[in-house]
């Protein structure tokens, strides 16, 4: 497929059944639009995060609350957006992509919102990306019933509310191009959404709403809202309609949640706390800054860890302060027909939940029907009558710059099996998105693609500290590739060829070179999914 809608916009991807009712001119030339008006500000603040990113490694720049906003900060009088229609009630929010099975399962789930993710839980070929509009394009408008393995989908009387999440700001859509140039898949996503679904949503009672992630600062944000205006202003739909939830998850955005919430006033719904990809941004931010901030193995950096808990009450103190939701982390366990061991794993659920719930959480994320319940029961009992706990402001909390940077609180050792299963982990889960499936179901857990991240990123930090296992024997790229040989041997007995070479060259590249890439889906994505050079 290859369709020029004007002399400046190329569409070029493969032809998909009813793709046309989704790439449509007029929603092309909407995508258009918002990529002639941000496009030049996406690359500066891109480019900031870059500076940013170096000057950390090199200890030319620290992180700190920024005394240019602290104004936003002490002044008490600001509060976002009242809850829209659906995001009244928030106790329970399943997450997962936006293939057709799933979208009925998540909608008929019970949870209260489903977040429609095109971003980590989905690998973004282009059969994925159109082929998830067109399955929330349907299932908005109740015509998703289908039938598979000789079992019947429909969408029941009470679905949960969508919440979509596009891709973030650094990734691009290569299939779509202006003047030869590809167009931000954040733009793309947010995009052809809200162009077909807007209205419908709204007449339904709901309205347009967003998960936004991998935001670094409140500029960012600022940016999203600046969309969100022009949008509505297009499509003639009144300001304030649009509501985003902004997943803090990196530790940038740590040290800017009240200013986040600032700048997306009028549309924001929330705050998240994306623990696995905020794991992942504190490794990719401080790799080279030392011992002080070598993490250990990856299981053993639980929510109970100091610098963790910080980022959380942070989290919940700020977004009740304006009156916004705080929306907890994942469970992302996966029901087995092990009963016993289904016994433990429900056990640490219910224990990961009430930890939430009793620190003011609004509601949490699972990544599977089968948590549903759990996790509701345990908001209904901390919360009662009450749909949210808004009024709890923690004015208890008082959390610094040292609490949110003390990553040696974490503790806890290096181990030769922490090292096997993050290279085991990662060959599996990329060998599962270069073969298009990006929710993969690994050990019993749903992983996304925050989890390989994490896995080779600790890697790149073990083996440029020259970190040591508990024997004295150091960690080095040579003792990496020897047990890299190992685990694929072992992964590809188990799984076949598939796509495990490439995903050894992928691991290869971005956990044992000289500089360790920002994401491993950039350069894959450009590598192995598009054929669009």
């Amino acid at each position: 497929m290859s369709a020029r809608f004007t002399s400046r916009i190329e569409v070029a991807g493969p032809r998909g059944e009813r793709f046309d009712e989704i790439l449509t001119p007029a929603a092309v030339d909407f995508i258009a639009k918002l990529d002639n008006a941000f496009a030049g500000r996406r690359r500066e603040l891109l480019d900031e995060r870059r500076r940013r990113c170096e000057e950390l490694a090199a200890g030319e720049r620290t992180l700190d609350f920024l005394p240019e906003t602290r104004w936003i900060r002490n002044d008490p009088s600001w509060q976002v957006a009242q809850p829209a229609p659906g995001l009244e009630d928030r106790r329970v929010e399943i997450t997962g992509p936006t293939d057709r099975k799933m979208t009925v399962n998540a909608l008929n789930s019970d949870a209260k919102v489903w977040l429609a993710d095109f971003e980590d839980a989905t690998s973004p070929t282009w059969a994925n990306i159109i082929g998830g509009q067109l399955n929330l394009y349907d299932a908005i408008r109740r015509n998703i019933d289908f039938e598979s393995n000789g079992k019947q989908y429909r969408i029941g009387d009470n679905p949960a509310t969508i919440v979509a999440r596009p891709r973030g700001w650094h990734l691009v859509e290569k299939h779509i191009r202006i003047d030869g140039r590809p167009v931000s898949a954040s733009l793309v996503d947010f995009g052809l959404y809200f162009f077909h679904n807007a209205r419908q949503l709204i007449a339904r009672g709901s309205g347009p709403y967003f998960y936004l992630p991998k935001l670094e600062s409140h500029l960012e944000a600022r940016l999203w809202n600046d969309v969100f205006r022009m949008a509505q202003d297009e499509l003639g739909i009144p300001q304030g309609t649009i509501r985003a939830t902004v997943l803090i998850e990196t530790i940038p955005a740590a040290f800017e949640m009240e200013e986040i919430l600032y700048e997306l006033r009028e549309h924001a719904a929330g705050l998240n706390a994306g623990r696995w990809d905020y794991i992942f941004s504190i490794i990719k931010n401080f790799a080279d800054a030392g011992a002080d901030f070598v993490l250990p193995d990856r299981a053993e950096v639980t929510m109970t860890v100091p610098f963790m808990r910080a980022y959380t009450e942070l989290l919940v103190s700020t977004c009740h302060k304006r009156g916004a939701y705080a929306i907890g982390g994942m469970a992302a366990f996966i029901p087995s027909k092990d009963p016993e061991a289904n016994a433990v794993a429900f056990e640490k659920v219910r224990q990961d939940k009430e930890r939430e719930a009793n620190d003011g959480f609004d509601g949490s994320w699972v990544a599977h029907p089968g948590l549903v319940p759990v996790c509701d029961e345990v908001f209904t009992e901390t919360l009662g009558g009450w749909p949210n706990q808004l009024g709890r402001l923690r004015d208890d909390v008082s959390v610094t710059a040292t609490d949110l940077l003390n990553v040696a609180s974490a503790g806890g050792d290096v181990t030769e099996e922490g090292v096997r299963s993050n290279i085991n982990v990662a060959l599996r889960y990329v060998d599962s998105w270069l073969r298009g499936t990006g929710a993969a179901a690994i050990f019993n857990l749903m992983e996304d693609a925050a989890t390989a991240e994490i896995a080779r990123c600790q890697v790149w930090q073990w083996v440029r500290n020259g970190t040591k296992l508990g024997d004295g024997t150091a960690i080095t790229p040579e003792l990496v590739r020897q047990w890299l040989d190992e685990e694929l041997a072992s992964v590809r007995a188990e799984l076949g060829d598939s796509r495990l070479d490439d995903a050894r060259e992928i691991f290869e590249e971005t956990a044992l070179g000289e500089k360790l890439p920002s994401f491993f889906t950039t350069c894959a994505y450009a590598r192995y999914l598009t054929d669009v050079r």
